[in-house]
């Protein structure tokens, strides 16, 4: 037991040790308090002190640095103002000599410009002589074509195609063919016919070609269109893969320029220009080159199979020959029949009529045996006193 006396009425009192632990508890804990704020209280100040000098050290160095850049302002001032005068003073220089040097330029120029009209001149005039020779050329050109006729319009180009073809042949073309159509058998004919051929004899590629010129007098202008149906069945009955149509019609055409390929209206067609006609040709040839083995086992198959149809084919016509002798024969032997049977049937009746003949005689005969006087007379007055009479006469003649 404690006893605790009040401090302010002096009145004693008695606690047990677990009231006098908690009173003890209140009082530490109220006075570890009031040490916790005073404490607080110091760390505080002491903070705000640092800060303060923290501030003013902080301004003090800002300072410092704000001076020593506006030292440094100053200097690079100080240089920029040097570096403006510098430059100020090149571009005086640099803008003197370019005044002097355009000044000479200007009158090199002149010098210059007075020398191009006389080129210019004596070229003009050098001009006005080509040009009107070349309108001379050109008139006598127009002359001489519009007196060109059609038919020797086409074979102009037929022979500008086959001499550039002929100039490259033995270089570009050696195992190639290309010659006139004269196949007219289908109802028409192509132009030229070019066919390659590998070092094996195997055909690989083939073109039929169509040359269309054209008079720049004419008055009906032909397009390019209407030729390409015939030049399809030209080359279908000529058994040609491709199909080309060299034509100078349509000249201001932007369609027809160079190579025009016409494959959406005919299989495999191409229109072109005549200073394209070898770049075609050694374009298909080309393009063709990569099949030629292909070809070749396909021409062994061809072969092998062509052997067996010709073997079939054979069979086939011995066997139709076959039938038809047996069926001759057939049919002859029939006929025999037919004819032995009808023959026995005509026999036959020539018989029964023979027959029947000797039977009708033998009653003739019989009627014939019992014919007489009597029986003719018998039912006849008349003819029996006219034979009564003949009678009378007969035996008085006789008498």
């Amino acid at each position: 037991m404690n006893e605790i006396k009040c401090p302010h009425c002096a009145t004693v009192f008695t606690i047990d040790e677990a009231q006098y632990a908690d009173i003890a508890q209140q009082v530490r804990t109220v006075e570890f308090e009031k040490d916790l704020h005073e404490r607080l209280a110091e760390a505080e100040s002491a903070k705000r002190t640092e800060i303060a000098l923290a501030e003013a050290m902080i301004a003090q160095r800002a300072q410092m640095e704000a001076a020593a850049k506006d030292a440094q302002i100053q200097t690079l001032k100080a240089e920029l103002d040097k570096a403006a005068t510098i430059q100020k003073l090149a571009v005086t220089t640099a803008v003197s000599a370019t005044e002097k040097e355009l000044v000479e330029a200007k009158s090199q120029l002149a010098l210059q410009k007075a020398e191009q009209d006389v080129r210019d001149g004596a070229l003009s005039a050098s001009h006005s002589k080509e040009l009107a020779l070349k309108d001379e050329l050109i008139e006598r050109y127009k002359d001489m074509k519009a007196k060109l006729s059609v038919k020797l319009l086409g074979e102009t180009l037929e022979q500008h195609c086959e001499t550039e073809f002929n100039r490259m042949r033995s270089l570009a073309f050696p195992r190639a063919e290309f010659s006139k159509d004269n196949d007219a058998s289908g109802g028409t004919k192509g132009d030229y016919v070019f066919r390659d051929f590998s070092e094996h004899g195997i055909e690989y590629v083939s073109v039929m070609f169509e040359m269309k010129n054209e008079s720049d007098l004419s008055l009906t202008r032909k397009k390019n269109l209407d030729f390409l149906a015939k030049l399809d069945k030209d080359r279908n009955d000529k058994g040609c893969e491709y199909a080309v149509l060299v034509s100078m019609l349509e000249e201001d055409s932007e369609l027809y320029t160079g190579i025009t390929d016409m494959s959406h209206l005919y299989p495999k067609m191409f229109v072109v220009r005549p200073q394209f006609f070898l770049a075609i040709v050694a374009l298909l040839r080309n393009a063709a080159e990569d099949t030629i083995g292909v070809k070749a086992e396909l021409e062994q198959v061809k072969r092998q199979n062509i052997d067996i149809t010709d073997f079939e084919s054979e069979l086939e016509d011995f066997k139709s020959a076959f039938g038809r002798n047996y069926d001759l024969a057939t049919r002859k032997f029939d006929a025999a029949i037919k004819d032995i049977d009808i023959a026995i049937d005509r026999l036959q009746k020539v018989k029964d009529a023979l027959l029947s003949s000797e039977n009708n005689l033998r009653l003739a005969n019989d009627k014939a045996v019992t014919l007489s006087i009597k029986k003719l007379t018998k039912g006849n007055p008349t003819m029996q006193a006219k034979f009564a009479e003949l009678g009378a006469q007969s035996e008085r003649d006789a008498a």
